[in-house]
């Protein structure tokens, strides 16, 4: 499958499931949704990001679809170092945190094979 749909097809989905049930989107990645009632918020935030990233991605042709990877790639990144950050200063367990960094990391690497393919 093309990385680019592959990524933007996962974004969707792992979207829908935190806007639709962030408990058990919180709980895939070994968050606690019950001993931080506010979880549940900020799970919804995180998946309505995703899935405008992901769709607008889809929709986008040309330079606007490289411009997209590269944002993809931006926020990804992000999203790795706030999990560095939350195993160093202890928010998160060693385990937890590497469940967070591991899919970034991984969607950084298709998102730059994407814009290595283009």
């Amino acid at each position: 499958m093309n990385p680019v749909i592959g990524l933007s097809l996962g974004r969707v989905a792992v979207g829908a499931v935190a806007v639709a049930n962030p408990e058990t989107a919180a709980r895939m990645f070994q968050l606690d949704p019950v001993g931080n009632p506010q979880l549940g918020y900020v799970t919804r935030l995180f998946g309505i990001r995703e899935v405008a990233l992901g769709l607008s991605t889809l929709m986008a042709r040309g330079r606007a679809r490289t411009a997209m990877i590269g944002l993809g790639i931006l926020v990804d990144a992000g999203d790795g170092a706030t999990g560095v950050l939350a195993m160093q200063d202890g928010t998160v367990s060693r385990k937890t945190a590497l469940t967070l960094i591991g899919p970034a990391a991984g969607a950084v690497a298709g998102g730059l094979v994407a814009l290595v393919r283009r």
